[in-house]
Formats: C-alpha cells, sequence, structure tokens
C-alpha cells in the first residue's frame, strides 16, 4: 500500500512539514509506504477550462500536475497538508488540485482511495481550510480519514508544533486510522470489489428567457 503526501507550503521544513511528518512516519511504522510530492513551492498555474484533458488524458500544462497524476492512479490513498492563508488553503495547493483532480477525472477511478486533510495554522482559519481540501475528497468516493481532533497543528514555526503535543498526537492517531482504513478497504477490494458507482446522470438546470 502507497499513500501520497502532499505538501502544499512553500516552507519545505516549517509547521505543515512537520505536522505530516508525524502522519508520515506512523503511516511506515503501520507498513505504509509513503512519497512526499511539495507543491507549495512551485510554479503551478491554475485550471483555464480549456478540456484539453478530456480528449488527452492529461493536463494541457505539463508540470507536476501531470507527474502527480500518475503516481496518483496507483497510491492507495493520499495526505494533503497546508498552512492557512487568510482562512483558506495555500492558493498554488488549490490550483494543483482542481487540475489534477479535474484532468484525471475520465483517466483513472478514484472510488475507495482513502484521503486525508492536515492544515497548520498560528491561531485560527484552519477548519475553514480544512474543509476546503475535504471537497475534493467527498466528490470523488474517496474515504476521509478522521481523528481526534481535526487534523490541524498550530505555531508559528516548525519549533512551535513540536509544543503543540495534542496536535502532534492528532497527526499520529491520524496516520493510524489511515493505515487501519486502508487496511480494511484492500481487504473489502479482494472480497467483493469496488462499489458500483451510478454515472448515468448529470443535472443542470437551465431557466427559460
Amino acid at each position: 500500500m502507497k499513500v501520497l503526501i502532499i505538501n502544499g507550503s512553500p516552507k519545505l521544513n516549517g509547521c505543515t512539514d512537520r505536522a505530516l511528518r508525524e502522519v508520515e512516519d506512523t503511516l511506515n511504522k503501520q507498513g505504509v509506504e509513503t512519497e512526499r510530492i511539495n507543491v507549495g513551492n512551485k510554479d503551478i498555474r491554475g485550471c483555464i477550462s480549456c478540456n484539453f484533458c478530456r480528449e488527452h488524458g492529461r493536463c494541457v500544462f505539463n508540470d507536476l500536475v501531470n507527474e502527480t497524476a500518475a503516481k496518483f492512479a496507483e497510491a492507495d490513498g493520499m495526505v494533503v497538508g497546508s498552512p492557512v492563508y487568510y482562512a483558506g488553503a495555500n492558493g498554488q495547493l488549490l490550483a494543483f488540485l482542481d487540475r489534477l483532480f479535474y484532468s484525471t477525472s475520465g483517466v483513472f477511478d478514484k472510488t475507495m482511495k482513502v484521503g486525508a486533510a492536515v492544515v497548520s495554522s498560528r491561531r485560527a482559519g484552519s477548519t475553514s481550510a480544512f474543509d476546503e481540501i475535504n471537497k475534493y475528497f467527498t466528490i470523488t468516493s474517496m474515504p476521509i480519514v478522521s481523528s481526534t481532533y481535526w487534523n490541524e497543528v498550530h505555531g508559528f514555526t516548525a519549533a512551535d508544533v513540536e509544543d503543540d503535543l495534542e496536535g502532534l498526537q492528532t497527526m499520529r492517531n491520524l496516520g493510524r486510522n489511515m493505515a487501519f482504513l486502508l487496511k480494511a478497504v484492500q481487504m473489502a477490494k479482494q472480497s467483493e470489489g469496488i462499489p458500483e458507482q451510478e454515472r448515468n446522470y448529470f443535472t443542470s438546470f437551465h431557466t427559460e428567457g
């Protein structure tokens, strides 16, 4: 089993990284392989709704998104971490996720890949950023992993996060819960397969002029 660890912070050794390392180490101890992908320090533009991906199976901008897409297809889960900016996730991370999820929607099925959001903030805005990231999972039939508190740490520096004992505890519990869920999904896949996903209807409402 393999999980992609997505770091949405431009600070590769900052608060978000410290939280993700706690999750990553716990997953590794539970026998789950991980791969880190740093997004926040990359030049990533947003989706331009050109639908190139619908014909070619990849994004028109050949960057980290397309590199990650192939890894995402093979992975069993994903942890997305972000710092909080103005009560939201990092803009580069959201541009990355928009393009990654949209450009691969017709390429491979994400059903029952396991997802988790991790956020770090100095003081507030964490739950709105947490909710923002989780929406990518809920629209693609990816089970969300929870912990014993919202998946967040607090601090202005990585050293501050070391003092957030409850936050680090939350990350370890998240890692253990994720490993458990990954194994449960794997067992269910082997015995029952993936749940059927109906996609016959696509409702759009139009007003008569």
